[in-house]
């Protein structure tokens, strides 16, 4: 039995008013509690791999690596380091010479290049992460899920998820979900146009 080829999963956080980070790269107003973030560790920790830009791998390097040596760490912390460290990442970067921490660096994002990985991918999808390598993705046409947390705040400026572009999706909402601190979830595949979700989870 052929097994399925692995999706781009497009994983973001925004504001209500639609942008990924404020003015400075702020994300203060992230809305991130226990809840939210286990459930971050549970989707994550199923991906085969992550796909980051440079400055996602950096920000990420810069704690994740040795968050768990902390003993104030909490458990959930302590969980995402391990998942972090040990999950496969490609960073797509022209400047990077080289990554640690399991990690592949990439200088373009080609569509053919792309469509490898994800048919020698084995064990999850493909989580993608970052504002500049997500348009390019989405330029390209390459994003198969779009999972979105919407975090209850207007942040008024700064890079939004989605820039002006020449792109087009019909997309079909497959689940939903309203997490105790505000954060709604709403997560869609791509859809022919005038399709309509139910709303209900599917694996």
């Amino acid at each position: 039995m052929t097994k399925p080829m692995a999706k781009i999963v497009l994983m973001m956080g925004v504001s209500l008013d639609g942008y990924i980070e404020g003015p400075d790269h702020d994300i203060s107003w992230h809305c991130v509690d226990d809840e939210l973030h286990q459930h971050m560790n549970d989707v994550i920790g199923r991906f085969g791999a992550l796909l980051h830009g440079r400055r996602v791998y950096e920000l990420m390097a810069a704690y994740w690596p040795t968050a768990d040596a902390d003993p104030q760490a909490s458990a959930i912390t302590r969980q995402f380091a391990g998942i972090w460290r040990d999950i496969p990442k490609v960073v797509y970067s022209r400047t990077l010479q080289s990554a640690e921490w399991n990690s592949t660096v990439v200088r373009d994002v080609v569509p053919e290049e792309v469509r490898a990985l994800k048919e020698k991918t084995v064990g999850g999808d493909l989580g993608l992460g970052g504002a500049g390598i997500a348009a390019e993705f989405l330029r390209l046409g390459l994003v198969d899920e779009y999972r979105v947390y919407v975090h209850p705040a207007l942040v008024g400026r700064g890079t939004r998820l989605f820039p002006e572009a020449d792109i087009a999706a019909s997309l079909r909402l497959v689940e939903s979900h309203v997490f105790g601190n505000g954060v709604v979830l709403l997560r869609y595949e791509q859809g022919e146009r005038g399709e309509q979700g139910d709303g209900s989870a599917r694996p």
